[in-house]
């Protein structure tokens, strides 16, 4: 019998195109380069739908594990005293709730703005409270990522969807909707304030509102008056002019601040004297300064010295880091054009300066960490640099290990007898912090110098 007739694709040792090849039993349909084309064409053409049912699937695994888990939102059950007491005329810092007894810590600005959670139930307050926190952080990622620029080629949104879908399981996030805080609304007003352009009318406005209802927050507006000034000596060397966009913020924010203290005065003026001239000084009022989810300096000096008081070691340490992240706060946004992601490296690192002086940071406060990474990310993106992809990966890891909650802590106070291993594993955040400012100063400073 004669050779079969030589088909040439084949005879010359090539395989026919694949999206002419037929789909057999031996080559299922999921596996068919037809379909990958097609499914890779869709995800590239819909990227935001594509985020978005990711995003969602995320989340709802979220809720539910949130559900499973009995979280107690006791904050917010604070949240929601505070309001009764600013409503009724009571003692807003006399109050003792919860089954943890549970004090009012927070300016007595804020206890009028819970007012609208006594018009709730408890459980319709709990779900808003939870659909309004995972949209915030949407919206501090979108933020984040705006503030950066355009660090990647896909849509912004998608992005954002993206990556919230991830940071939601991160520990400073879990922890925030565990106890339903508002640490993710804070750190929204204080970014869409420095994502505003130039010469914005409302500028300051959100930064000057957190530092009302939180006092933490007030630190940005510190960070935007050194850099004006520090601007303005510049320009009024060069022209004569040493008004700029920093000292236009930095003085919105403040006389929004001093609004929401004067309107406080009027309404609750037995609250707010208190509060000024006695519960701003009991830093013990929040918690027992060692515990070890207190991930600020303090917390870190009072595990490591066995001293729940660390007293003038960490009054010393507070103010050398205070200074020294200002001054790379500052460094880095006068670097501006010079140093790619200026404006980013900026915030965060005031974010950070404001969490480890702070006498007490929770862990959950530390829901900065999401721009930190975004910013690593960013960067190893911009110089194609390993070692910073590298740093990136393990800040991510680092913010969802759970790490500080894996050392013994309770009612009985155990963070005061920790060994040399648990008091690492017990001050991750705080490392973390002292190393991205360190590696915050010295990109800042090597861009101020040209290099």
């Amino acid at each position: 019998m004669p050779p079969p007739p030589c088909v040439p694709q084949l005879c010359a040792g090539r395989l026919p195109p694949p999206w002419r090849a037929p789909v057999t039993a031996a080559q299922p349909i999921a596996d068919s380069p037809l379909l990958t084309a097609r499914t890779r064409a869709f995800v590239l053409q819909r990227p935001n739908l594509i985020a978005a049912a990711v995003c969602l699937m995320s989340f709802t695994g979220f809720w539910l594990a949130q559900r499973a888990a009995h979280v107690s939102m006791l904050d917010l059950l604070v949240y929601r005293a505070e309001g009764w007491a600013a409503r009724n005329g009571e003692g807003l810092y006399d109050m003792r709730v919860t089954y943890a007894r549970l004090p009012a810590t927070y300016p007595p600005f804020a206890a009028l703005l819970f007012m609208p959670l006594t018009w709730l139930e408890v459980g319709q307050m709990r779900d808003l409270a939870v659909v309004g926190n995972l949209v915030l952080l949407v919206t501090l990622v979108h933020l984040s990522l705006r503030l950066l620029g355009r660090p990647c080629r896909l849509p912004r949104v998608a992005v954002s969807l993206a990556v919230a879908a991830v940071a939601v399981w991160c520990e400073p996030v879990w922890t925030t909707l565990r106890y339903g805080q508002i640490n993710l609304l804070l750190a929204v007003l204080v970014l869409w304030d420095l994502t505003r352009r130039n010469g914005h009318r409302w500028a300051g406005f959100g930064t000057g509102l957190a530092a009302g209802i939180k006092l933490t927050p007030a630190l940005f507006a510190v960070f935007l008056a050194l850099a004006g000034i520090a601007l303005g000596w510049q320009r009024l060397r060069r022209d004569g002019s040493a008004w700029n966009v920093h000292l236009r913020r930095s003085a919105v924010a403040a006389a929004t601040f001093a609004g929401t203290v004067v309107l406080t005065a009027l309404v609750l003026p037995h609250d707010s004297r208190r509060f000024w001239t006695q519960v701003v000084f009991a830093a013990d009022r929040v918690g027992h300064g060692e515990e070890t989810g207190n991930q600020s300096l303090r917390g870190f000096l009072a595990r490591a010295l066995h001293d729940a008081a660390p007293g003038n070691p960490w009054l010393i340490s507070a103010a050398v880091a205070g200074c020294a992240g200002l001054a790379v706060a500052v460094a880095a946004q006068l670097a501006g054009d010079r140093l790619p992601h200026a404006s980013a490296w900026a915030a965060v690192a005031c974010a950070v300066t404001a969490l480890l002086i702070s006498p007490v940071s929770w862990s959950h406060h530390w829901v900065w960490g999401v721009p930190m990474v975004l910013l690593l990310a960013a960067e190893a993106t911009r110089r194609r640099d390993a070692r910073w992809a590298a740093g990136a990966v393990l800040s991510g890891v680092l913010f969802s290990s759970y790490l500080p909650w894996l050392v013994p802590h309770g009612g009985l106070r155990p963070e005061l007898h920790q060994s040399g291993g648990e008091m690492l594993l017990s001050a991750v955040y705080p490392a973390l912090g002292a190393a991205f400012l360190a590696v915050a100063g010295a990109v800042s400073v090597r861009a101020l110098r040209g290099r």
